[in-house]
């Protein structure tokens, strides 16, 4: 039911975006924006039906594109997600590539660079044009094969041609597709929530294990960023002999980054060789995997697997799984981590689970139930209020540590709740964080839920991890613990 109802609203989008194009009113809405999170995030939302196919799925955004840009997120995701998920859709076996590198720079502002390349069918030389057209694929065989509106590229063309940039492809039937596109945007600065002082990697030396070559290329850009020393190996038995030889040469590696499925012997393979090995088993290791297979963690777990990442890799969540990797690493042991400064040693964390009394102010019987066992799966008790008034009812005879509130509700809206429940913390009630829901991902809704007094907005349907993210951010002092 999920994946036609998906289905269906692709077509219905797709059909509303070529009527506002062709209408004149599709209108770009330049904000601030995480250039390389949209990106990420963009990719990584294909994921599953990548892995499904078996195929690699790497976002590759070079170090001299700029994380903060002022441009349409919106449309620069729709952009991604239309190529990326044709490249997918049309590749077999091999690898689909996100790309994004600085075109130009000039003063008025910059022009980026993308390309999305993918090992499928290819297209003949003379059908390249027309796949731009509207209602129009490669051949009629290839519209009963793959299906899809035919819109898809017509619309990204427009879209490029809105951010001042050009779209084209190279090809050549069974080599597989490049679909470059250019856009102009500006330079943005990153928010002050941004800016942190962030643990120093410098001079760590790390061991990438992945037979494919992409992959350990795009790795290695990440840790040279943070000024790591990589290293890299295609299998395990070279992976094997690296790490003896530098444990031999008194310079061994601290940290292990292996690819979970490689032909012959895979991750799980290296880490127990590496676990048996008296001179390498205080070796951390990290690994990368698709998620394909469900008991991948279980065995992360039995093996004392420090941690481990889904691709396609994240730069943040990279770092963050090798920052509390070593973190773990340094708890159990007691002591410092000798491959770290001791001016950069990591905190030591708390890792004990926070169960929330959380308000669920929602009118739809669907939407409560899927909220509740999200919630109640992590740990969190969950109260439910019908719409704004149950809502105020039952924040005076319950306390809570957060509430999630639906903004179109009958009787009484969550925008209007809101306010009410702010008007009453002005006695000295404290302040309850209050997390918009709604469906109405437009324009200017954040700012009237911003407005009216909530403290964030999440759109419909709710995407699990934003919702932890949000419940980590706003449930870290619980009033009503213990």
């Amino acid at each position: 039911v999920k994946t036609s109802a998906g289905l269906l609203l692709i077509v219905i989008n797709d059909v509303l975006d070529f009527s506002k194009i062709e209408a004149g009113r599709l209108d770009l809405d330049p904000v601030p924006f995480h250039l390389r999170e949209n990106l990420e995030e963009s990719v990584k939302a294909l994921a599953l039906h990548a892995h499904q196919k078996h195929l690699e799925l790497v976002c590759d955004v070079k170090a001299e594109v700029p994380d903060f840009v002022i441009g349409d997120p919106t449309r620069l995701r729709q952009l991604v997600t239309n190529l990326v998920g044709n490249a997918i859709k049309f590749t077999e076996y091999g690898e689909v590539t996100l790309e994004a590198a600085l075109g130009a720079q000039t003063d008025d502002g910059l022009v980026l660079h993308f390309i999305v390349r993918d090992t499928g069918i290819g297209i003949p030389a003379d059908k390249q044009k027309l796949i731009f057209e509207p209602f129009s694929q490669a051949d009629g065989s290839t519209t009963r094969r793959f299906g899809g509106t035919g819109l898809g590229l017509t619309i990204s063309k427009r879209l490029v041609e809105m951010m001042g940039g050009e779209i084209w492809v190279e090809s050549e039937p069974g080599k597989g597709s490049s679909f470059h596109f250019t856009a102009r945007m500006n330079a943005g600065e990153a928010p002050l929530a941004h800016v942190d002082q962030e643990i120093s990697l410098a001079g760590m030396p790390v061991l990438i294990v992945d037979d494919n070559f992409t992959n350990r290329r795009v790795l290695t850009d990440m840790l040279c960023l943070w000024k790591m020393t990589p290293a890299s190996a295609v299998d395990v038995p070279e992976a094997l002999s690296l790490l003896r030889r530098a444990d031999k040469l008194g310079k061994p590696f601290s940290l292990v980054l292996s690819d979970v499925h490689m032909p012959g012997m895979d991750g799980f393979d290296l880490a127990r060789m590496i676990r048996d090995s008296p001179n390498l088993s205080q070796t951390v290791i990290m690994m990368l995997t698709s998620g394909e297979q469900r008991d991948d963690p279980a065995r992360c777990r039995e093996l004392g697997i420090s941690n481990y990442v889904l691709k396609p890799v994240r730069r943040a969540d990279l770092r963050k799984a090798i920052v509390n990797a070593l973190a773990t690493r340094c708890e159990k042991a007691g002591a410092v981590n000798p491959a770290l400064p001791a001016s950069n040693q990591l905190p030591r964390r708390n890792r004990s689970g926070v169960s929330l009394r959380i308000l669920l102010a929602e009118d739809n019987t669907v939407n409560q139930r899927v909220a509740m066992r999200l919630l109640e799966q992590q740990g969190h008790t969950v109260v439910v209020a019908a719409n704004g008034r149950e809502t105020l009812k039952t924040l005076d005879e319950q306390r809570f540590d957060l509430i999630l509130m639906d903004v179109q509700m009958p009787e009484m809206d969550g925008l209007e709740a809101s306010a009410k429940i702010r008007l009453k913390e002005k006695g000295g009630n404290g302040h309850i964080p209050i997390i918009a829901m709604t469906a109405h991902a437009m324009t200017g809704d954040r700012e009237r839920c911003i407005a009216a007094g909530m403290d964030d907005y999440m759109s419909k349907p709710v995407n699990v991890r934003t919702l932890m993210t949000l419940l980590e951010k706003y449930g870290a002092h619980p009033v009503t613990a213990g």
